[in-house]
C-alpha cells in the first residue's frame, strides 16, 4: 500500500462525519477506486450530504455512475438541495447525460424551491449567462437603509441560505436592478443611510455594470476581466433583477474551455479519458483513424514518383524535412488562431488581417529555412539543383502551411464548429500532401 493511498483512506475515513475539501476529496476517492474499488464504494455510501454534495459536483461519468448505483433518488436529491442553484443545475445536467429517467426523478424528490430556480437555469441556452448564474444573491431596496440590509444578510448567513457576496444588489420595488453597491464600499458609510440616497452621493463609488441573461457568456468573461469585476448582476430584457454570475464561476468556464480545447486539438475525447482504458481507445481510435486516411493519402502521393525516388535515393532522405517543417509551421500558427478566436480576440471582419499576418510570417521563415536547408543539402550531396529544390519546396510548404493553419480554424469557426476539432488533423494532411507534392513534383522537373 503507497503512502498516498493511506493518506487518502485517511481522509475518506473523516468523509463520514466531517466536511472535507472538495477537491482532495474526489482525489482521494479517485485513488481510492484505482487501488480498492471496495473500500471505494463502501466510502461513497458513508459520505455525509455535504461532502457528497460538494464532490458530486466535480464527478466524472463514471463516479456520478457509480453515485446513482449507491443511493436512492431521495438522497441524491437531499445532496443537491444543498448546493448553490448553478452548480445544483449542472449536477442534474450532467446526471442526465448518465440516466435521464433517474435524473428526472432526482429533480421531482427536490423541494420545490430548489426545483424552480434549477427549472430556470436549465431553460437557457448553453453558452447563455443564464446557464452560467445562480440565483442566491443579497437583494437591497432603495427605500430601505443599509443596517437593514446587513441585517437580513446576517440572518441569510447563519441559516445557511447564502454563500459569500460581495455586493448588494440595489432594485426598486419592481425588482428592476439600480445600481450595486461593493461590500468595501459599504464600511465606509453610515449604516442609518438608505440605497436611495446613495444615487447623489458622488463620492461613493457605485457600479453600474450588468449583463442580460441571454448575453452570450463570452461577453460576460470578456466584461468581468475588463472592468476586474468580482461578481456581475444578470437581468431580464426589463432589467429585473435574475441573478449574478461570480468570478469563480468565470475562472471555472475558462479553464473547462481551455481543457476542452487542449483535448480537441488532438482528438481526444475529455469524458471518455476518465473511463475505462477500452473506452479512452475507442475515442482516440477514431480520430487515428482518420490520421490513417489521410496518411495514405500522402503515401498515394509518394508513389506517383517511386521512379524518382529510385533514381536519387536523396530525395528519400530529404522528403520527411519539408513535410515536418511544414507541419510544425501550421501548428503554430493554427495554435495562435484556435487561441484568439477562444479569447474572443479575432472578428471576422478582420479575418483578411489575421491570414495575411500568418502568411507573412510563414514566408519570412520558409525564406530563412529554405536559404538553411539548401546549403545544408548542397553540402551534404554535392548538387545544387538539389539545393535548391528543396529551397523552392519548402518555402512553398511553410508559406501554404501558415495560410492553412489559420484559415481552417476561422472556416469552421463560420460554419459553426468547434474550431480545435479536427483542425490538427486537416492541417497534418495538407501540409504532408503538399510538402511531399511540391518537392518531389520540382525535383522531377529539374533534376530527372
Amino acid at each position: 500500500m503507497n503512502d498516498d493511498f493511506i493518506k487518502a483512506k485517511e481522509l475518506l475515513n473523516l468523509a463520514s462525519t466531517k466536511e472535507c475539501n472538495a477537491d482532495e476529496l474526489i482525489n482521494a476517492l479517485r485513488l481510492a477506486k484505482e487501488e480498492d474499488e471496495n473500500f471505494y464504494m463502501q466510502t461513497l455510501k458513508s459520505l455525509s450530504v455535504n461532502n457528497l454534495a460538494n464532490v458530486a459536483v466535480l464527478m466524472p461519468d463514471f463516479m456520478l455512475n457509480d453515485m446513482l448505483s449507491c443511493f436512492s433518488a431521495s438522497a441524491v436529491a437531499r445532496a443537491v438541495e444543498e448546493l448553490e442553484s448553478d452548480d445544483a443545475t449542472d449536477l442534474i445536467q450532467n446526471l442526465e447525460n448518465i440516466d435521464e429517467k433517474k435524473a428526472e426523478l432526482i429533480l421531482n424528490s427536490v423541494e420545490q424551491e430548489h426545483k424552480k430556480d434549477i427549472s430556470l437555469l436549465k431553460s437557457y441556452a448553453q453558452n447563455s449567462a443564464g446557464a452560467y448564474m445562480q440565483t442566491e444573491y443579497l437583494q437591497a431596496f432603495l427605500e430601505e437603509s443599509l443596517n437593514s440590509a446587513v441585517q437580513r444578510y446576517k440572518k441569510l448567513k447563519n441559516e445557511g441560505e447564502i454563500e459569500q457576496v460581495q455586493q448588494f444588489f440595489v432594485t426598486d420595488e419592481k425588482n428592476v436592478l439600480q445600481y450595486c453597491l461593493p461590500f468595501g464600499e459599504a464600511l465606509f458609510l453610515d449604516f442609518d443611510v438608505k440605497f436611495k440616497e446613495l444615487l447623489q452621493d458622488k463620492k461613493t463609488k457605485l457600479i453600474n455594470y450588468f449583463v442580460y441573461d441571454n448575453d452570450d457568456i463570452d461577453k460576460v468573461v470578456n466584461l468581468v476581466k475588463s472592468y476586474d469585476l468580482s461578481v456581475i448582476a444578470v437581468v431580464d430584457k426589463d432589467m429585473h433583477l435574475m441573478g449574478r454570475i461570480t468570478y469563480d464561476d468565470i475562472h471555472d468556464y475558462l479553464q473547462e474551455q481551455a481543457t476542452e480545447q487542449i483535448y480537441n486539438l488532438v482528438g481526444v475525447d475529455d469524458d471518455a479519458e476518465e473511463e475505462t482504458v477500452f473506452k479512452a481507445t475507442k475515442a482516440r481510435g477514431f480520430w487515428l483513424f482518420i490520421n490513417l486516411i489521410t496518411s495514405l493519402i500522402s503515401a498515394n502521393i509518394i508513389s506517383f514518383f517511386s521512379g524518382e525516388i529510385e533514381a536519387l535515393v536523396a530525395l528519400a532522405v530529404l522528403m520527411p524535412i519539408v513535410a515536418s517543417m511544414g507541419g510544425n509551421t501550421g501548428s503554430q500558427a493554427l495554435t495562435v488562431t484556435v487561441r484568439r478566436l477562444s479569447l474572443g480576440e479575432i472578428k471576422f471582419a478582420k479575418a483578411k488581417h489575421i491570414i495575411l499576418r500568418e502568411l507573412k510570417i510563414s514566408l519570412f521563415n520558409g525564406f530563412v529555412f529554405a536559404c538553411i536547408m539548401s546549403i545544408i543539402a548542397y553540402v551534404w550531396f554535392d548538387m545544387y539543383a538539389l539545393g535548391a529544390v528543396i529551397a523552392l519546396s519548402m518555402l512553398i510548404n511553410l508559406s501554404l502551411a501558415g495560410f492553412i493553419g489559420s484559415v481552417v480554424p476561422l472556416s469552421l469557426k463560420k460554419l459553426g464548429y468547434d474550431p480545435a476539432v479536427g483542425s490538427s488533423v486537416i492541417l497534418t494532411a495538407l501540409t504532408d500532401a503538399l510538402g511531399f507534392f511540391s518537392f518531389l513534383l520540382l525535383a522531377k522537373l529539374i533534376l530527372l
